[in-house]
């Protein structure tokens, strides 16, 4: 069956980023493959990143390490940043995963359950996961990776960026052995005194610009397609979805296209989103349905079945994003499941 939208994922732009990371930072880049990769499909993702020489991987939850493992076999290293929840050191151990210890109690009860490779996370200013500077344990065996993480990494000149490396500098030195990682997406582009040993981008892999705008040295990844399923024409006076969302001031001849709220297309778009489509980018009328959205293609030659382009290549992911009052990540992780996934 012909599904009415979809998300193609470009897998040589996102060879093209990892490579353009390893540059920029000059330091290996361990991508961060957390919620499905962020939307695209994180073994797909993965499998694509061991051919270009990603060794190492971070998520979020237990589950997702397991499903990684079993998909991509031995040879990749993957650390769960949730660390070692409830009963889960038996799991981690089986598959051969690496907590991130972020407090006491995970280091305590991984080291009662034997222990073995892992890393560890030390909060330097966001007060999220991860030990504070002054809580943070000795070198134990098994640690070898440190790490934290940058609150502000998407605005270069906030002086918290600085604050936080200096602080991360002076942990890392207490680990002398371990691998040192500090920079996101966005501290990969503060500077090569961010990169310490290793990196961990996200969204800049997928992508989305470092500062929460387009970034010509990344390619776009994910194209967010709907393919139209009905045109009409709206007299003036006349108006258009839900609670009368828009009224025509003037006759305008509306594509009603196949993505709603249901396929990620996030209700924050409502009267505020342009799609691209015939070659322009024209304006989401009304509220976004569960299951449609209506676009203006008013004077453009549009025909039943043609794609008009949410997201992708010539309707940047940052811009779309902007527009809706969000992040690029939210518009990424909200496409659900009913959307057809295809990779080239």
């Amino acid at each position: 069956m012909t599904a009415t939208a979809s998300l193609t994922v470009d897998l040589s732009a996102l060879a093209h980023n990892f490579h353009a990371l390893e540059t920029v930072t000059g330091v290996p880049v361990h991508p961060v493959v957390k919620a499905d990769a962020y939307g695209l499909g994180a073994v797909r993702v993965a499998e694509r990143l061991l051919l270009e020489g990603a060794r190492t991987f971070f998520v979020a939850r237990l589950v997702e390490g397991l499903a990684l493992r079993d998909a991509l076999g031995p040879t990749p290293v993957i650390y769960v940043l949730d660390g070692c929840v409830g009963d889960a050191p038996a799991a981690l151990r089986s598959a051969d995963l690496r907590p991130i210890l972020n407090h006491g109690d995970q280091l305590n009860t991984w080291l009662a359950a034997g222990g073995g490779p892992c890393g560890l996370q030390v909060d330097t200013g966001m007060n999220r996961l991860g030990f504070r500077p002054e809580d943070a344990p000795q070198p134990f065996e098994g640690l070898e990776l440190v790490m934290s993480h940058l609150a502000c990494a998407d605005e270069p000149a906030q002086p918290m960026n600085g604050k936080q490396r200096e602080a991360f500098a002076g942990i890392s030195s207490r680990y002398p052995a371990a691998v040192h990682s500090l920079a996101n997406s966005g501290g990969c582009f503060l500077g090569r005194d961010y990169a310490f040993d290793a990196v961990r981008p996200g969204i800049c892999l997928y992508g989305g610009g470092p500062e929460g705008r387009p970034d010509q040295r990344l390619k776009p990844v994910a194209t967010f397609a709907a393919k139209v399923l009905q045109i009409r024409d709206v007299p003036v006076g006349e108006s258009v979805g839900y609670s009368r969302g828009f009224i025509a001031d003037s006759p305008r001849r509306i594509a009603t296209c196949g993505a709603g709220y249901a396929d990620g297309v996030i209700r924050s778009q409502s009267q505020r989103a342009q799609v691209w489509v015939s070659g322009q980018l024209r304006p989401v009328l009304g509220r976004v349905s569960m299951d449609v959205i209506a676009v203006d293609v008013t004077d453009i030659d549009v025909d039943l079945g043609d794609s008009v382009e949410l997201f992708g290549a010539n309707r940047l992911v940052d811009d779309a994003a902007g527009l809706a009052g969000t992040i690029s990540y939210e518009l990424l992780t909200s496409v659900t499941a009913r959307v057809s996934r295809r990779y080239r």
